[in-house]
């Protein structure tokens, strides 16, 4: 959609979602996002209404050149040159990708699903080239892990690390530690077999063979992903010695280096988690601090995966499903009314977006990783070298993305890249029941928007430089538990 040049206009906030030009409003009466019932009768008015991309700049026109407001999150250079495209033509949708997106929506309505219960946003930089109910609350699955690994990296440093603190509490004579094992955790969301049978190893080089007591757990501690904290403290005993091991136990095993031990450490009591409180004035001495791989591998693994009880415990070391909201609306600038979340999973379909939200998060991602060196397909599972929810999926190579899947609900959204428009950004949530059909089909629209603009991989900026389970990024790497002595110098 375009327009003449007018000697004046005015840009309004009409409709929920929508952006609209008026044409013919005098200068006197900018109201900026006001209702349009505040303007004044005028001989000819022009409405023209516009779905626009999330911090795409507003710009009125007056009777001089035109002066580009300056959101917060813009370089205004940028906002100039995207003025100087011109604006207006950066407006225009392409008729190509509007036929491509149209032509998919139908035929999932020759199938019988509902058309309105469909949500498309097709972005290019700024601007949106294509949409379909964009603007309107979906059920998400879990592209709320967007929205998770985003409130995750405003909250924390890529680096960060969760520790796991080790102590012993009572006295240790001939390798025997007679009292209990102490754990303190801060909520590592991959301590997995791996994990815990380097620790254990690690346990017995400092010569204890033995706990005569209770293993104690204190903190926010999972392992396995274990949704019960019975489970975890269960596991947490049995990594301890190998002649207890469970078959999981002993395929984690076979995947670390062929030298690794085996440990024996034996506890003869249980597994317990009690209070922080109680242990105020306990005498422990700190032994050993584990620290988990670095935040950002772990997000990757999560959206991998898509790893549920990994998402619900970033969402409640972040304070809750509240404050992932407010997190990433503040981040990527959301609107109000295009975003619900009532976990950091996605599961059930009262976690809601709209397509053109997720996009902005999406973008936002790329925007907080591109500013320390690394890019969004750091953070996501990317087409034709990660498996985990892509084994079966046909994308268009080097695609990063990220799927999400109900029973009634299939989604699909990240980067695409294209040799004429560079990366695009795409979001699709559909509802319906044949979820194996919807995601064939998923894949066969963003292979005809890719085709359209010309197959390409993605620029070197926007290849991964994280690949789990190779150098440093491997699960139980034993360079990741320090003596607390050597700790405690850093």
């Amino acid at each position: 959609m375009g327009c003449s040049p007018v000697p004046m206009a005015q840009v309004c906030d009409r409709n929920p979602g929508n952006w609209c030009i008026l044409v013919g409003v005098p200068p006197a009466h900018r109201w900026g996002r006001n209702p349009v019932e505040n303007a004044e009768p005028v001989a000819s008015l022009t409405l023209l209404t516009l779905p626009l991309p999330l911090g795409l700049l507003s710009i009125i026109l007056g009777t001089g050149e035109p002066k580009p407001l300056q959101p917060s999150g813009f370089n205004p250079t940028d906002l100039q040159i995207e003025w100087q495209s011109p604006w207006i033509a950066e407006l225009a949708r392409d008729p190509v990708v509007e036929a491509i997106v149209a032509d998919y929506v139908a035929g999932l309505q020759k199938q019988g699903w509902s058309g309105p219960d469909q949500g498309v946003w097709i972005q290019v930089g700024q601007s949106v080239v294509a949409e379909h109910q964009g603007t309107v609350l979906m059920p998400a699955a879990s592209l709320t892990k967007l929205a998770t690994s985003l409130a995750s990296l405003k909250t924390w440093p890529l680096d960060h690390h969760f520790d796991t603190l080790v102590g012993l509490h009572g006295t240790v004579q001939d390798g025997v530690l007679n009292g209990d094992l102490v754990i303190q955790s801060s909520g590592d969301p991959l301590f997995v077999w791996e994990e815990g049978i380097v620790l254990a190893n690690r346990l017995q080089s400092l010569g204890i063979q033995r706990v005569t007591g209770d293993v104690l757990v204190t903190g926010p501690f999972m392992m396995n992903f274990e949704a019960e904290l019975a489970d975890s403290l269960g596991d947490l005993k049995q990594v301890m010695a190998a002649d207890t091991w469970s078959r999981a136990a002993r395929q984690a095993y076979a995947s670390l280096p062929p030298d690794t031990p085996q440990p024996s450490l034996h506890i003869d009591g249980t597994a317990r988690w009690i209070p922080e409180a109680d242990l105020e004035n306990v005498p422990i001495d700190w032994v050993v601090r584990h620290q988990s791989l670095p935040l950002l591998d772990i997000l990757k693994a999560m959206n991998i995966y898509s790893n549920n009880a990994m998402a619900e415990k970033m969402a409640e070391l972040l304070g809750g499903p509240g404050q992932v909201m407010a997190k990433v609306t503040a981040a990527a600038e959301l609107p109000a009314g295009e975003i619900n979340l009532v976990n950091g999973s996605g599961l059930g379909v009262d976690n809601q977006m709209s397509a053109r939200v997720v996009v902005a998060i999406a973008q936002a991602l790329q925007r907080e990783l591109s500013s320390q060196g690394f890019s969004i397909a750091d953070l996501l599972p990317v087409s034709g070298e990660d498996a985990g929810t892509l084994r079966d999926r046909r994308l268009p190579p080097t695609a990063a993305v990220k799927t999400g899947s109900l029973s009634e609900v299939s989604a699909l959204a990240g980067m695409v890249p294209t040799a004429e428009k560079g990366p695009v950004w795409f979001a699709i949530l559909n509802k319906g029941w044949d979820i194996p059909d919807l995601r064939s089909q998923q894949d066969q629209l963003i292979q005809a928007i890719q085709a359209h603009w010309g197959v390409a991989e993605a620029p070197a900026d926007l290849r991964p430089k994280i690949h789990l389970q190779t150098g440093s990024f491997r699960y139980g790497d034993p360079d990741r538990n320090q003596v607390a002595q050597e700790a405690a110098l850093e």
